[in-house]
């Protein structure tokens, strides 16, 4: 009950500032798992292998660190919220194009510049919303904004579910343009952040520098993040081609499963966005992450629609638990000149280091009989294990004041 009345006192700015970032990188990911349902249509159109096609979603995650830093980097010169606007319009861009592609070299061109956008959302929202809001509310409101991703996953299995069968995956891309309309959104009832408007005329900031003055810090997240990569896309992005191929269930089915994975992402990542204000940033990430552990048999191995939806429930709210954090870990644990490039810059690098992902366990499961349960659970399983010894060695800055930290900049 404090929490729901922490929030209901929250002024209208301020809210609408967590349902944009909120709605920014549901509508970014929503853009982004189109893509994971339709590898199998694509390969068939283009008379190649699912690998080939899986080549999309690695060039897509290895653009993302380039949009963060360039889009961090307009950010901290000209504020969160304009810069955050003709981004969503640019990935919208290149969502809407992707559909149109007449071969797959174009098209993995176009998901490469659609990559390009996609890195500047995240940074950009997150620094915003973590700026505009008191600090005891930056745990739910971390876990809600990180439960966007999955929230967007969601609605795009729905969409698969709903418009595949009809409409083909060129016309699932013309669908994705619908981001673009959340710019309205933003520049009717979003105001900058505090803390740039806190910081405005006395500074401007060097983000290079302040990357090469944290280096330690910046190469602490970014192996962070590397690890936290692996394990969202580790039992994601081939969770689709890995109920098509091995288990051969049909449009429908496959939307079904994970739709319910994604409910569970949801519960996991806003539950333990909560409890972090209470356990700690680290403590939350440990346990959500080795939660997973059990799991895996049940998420890779099970043998039916309802076993394999019990696992992919149960394994999303430990990933997904674990990834709440990482709004708020990340923003607290970042130099306040370069607040809205380093988090987003380090999370990204993390994701340029890990988007091999879908190639590899591709490659690991056709060289096994179309094994993908057995590339899903490696993959899980290692990953957990690193994320909780390596966020167990790291530091914690729980509740910075951020405003506070502003107003001492020298003008």
């Amino acid at each position: 009950m404090s929490l729901i009345a922490d929030l209901k006192s929250l002024e209208p700015s301020q809210r609408s500032a967590i349902w944009a970032s909120y709605l920014g990188w549901t509508l970014d990911a929503f853009d982004f798992f189109l893509m994971v349902f339709m590898l199998s249509a694509i390969a068939k159109e283009f008379g190649t292998d699912v690998k080939s096609v899986a080549e999309g979603v690695f060039l897509t995650l290895a653009a993302r660190p380039i949009g963060a830093f360039v889009f961090g980097w307009l950010a901290e010169h000209f504020g969160r919220r304009p810069v955050l606007m003709a981004d969503i319009i640019f990935f919208s861009v290149f969502e809407l194009a992707s559909g149109f592609a007449p071969t797959l070299a174009s098209l993995l061109v176009l998901r490469f510049l659609f990559g390009v956008g996609m890195g500047g959302e995240w940074g950009l929202g997150a620094s915003l919303v973590m700026e505009s809001i008191p600090p005891k509310l930056r745990g739910p409101v971390s876990g809600l904004l990180q439960s966007g991703y999955p929230s967007g996953y969601f609605v795009a299995s729905l969409v698969y579910f709903l418009l595949f069968d009809t409409i083909g995956w060129r016309g699932m891309f013309m669908v994705g343009v619908a981001p673009a309309l959340l710019v309205l959104l933003i520049r009717m009832h979003v105001k900058e952040s505090p803390v740039f408007e806190a910081r405005r005329g006395k500074v401007v900031a060097n983000p290079i520098m302040e990357l090469v003055r944290h280096w330690k810090i910046a190469l602490y997240l970014v192996v962070l993040m590397t690890a936290f990569n692996f394990f969202s896309h580790g039992t994601q992005d081939l969770y689709p081609t890995f109920l098509q191929k091995q288990h051969h269930f049909d449009t429908h089915t496959v939307g079904i499963l994970a739709a319910v994975m994604n409910v569970g992402a949801i519960v996991g990542g806003i539950s333990f966005g909560i409890w972090s204000e209470k356990l700690g940033r680290r403590r939350a990430i440990i346990i959500a992450s080795l939660l997973a552990l059990p799991v895996i048999p049940l998420f890779a191995f099970g043998t039916t629609p309802l076993l394999l939806g019990l696992g992919a429930f149960l394994i999303q709210i430990a990933v997904q638990g674990a990834w709440g954090i990482v709004p708020v870990h990340l923003n607290e644990l970042s130099p306040p000149l370069a607040r809205s490039l380093f988090p987003g810059f380090a999370y990204q690098l993390g994701n340029l280091i890990a988007s091999k992902n879908a190639p590899i366990q591709a490659g690991i499961a056709e060289a096994r009989g179309d094994n993908y349960g057995l590339a899903l659970a490696i993959v899980c399983g290692i990953t957990a294990v690193v994320i909780a010894i390596w966020t167990a060695l790291g530091p914690e800055r729980k509740n910075a004041d951020f405003t506070a930290e502003a107003k001492t900049f020298p003008p």
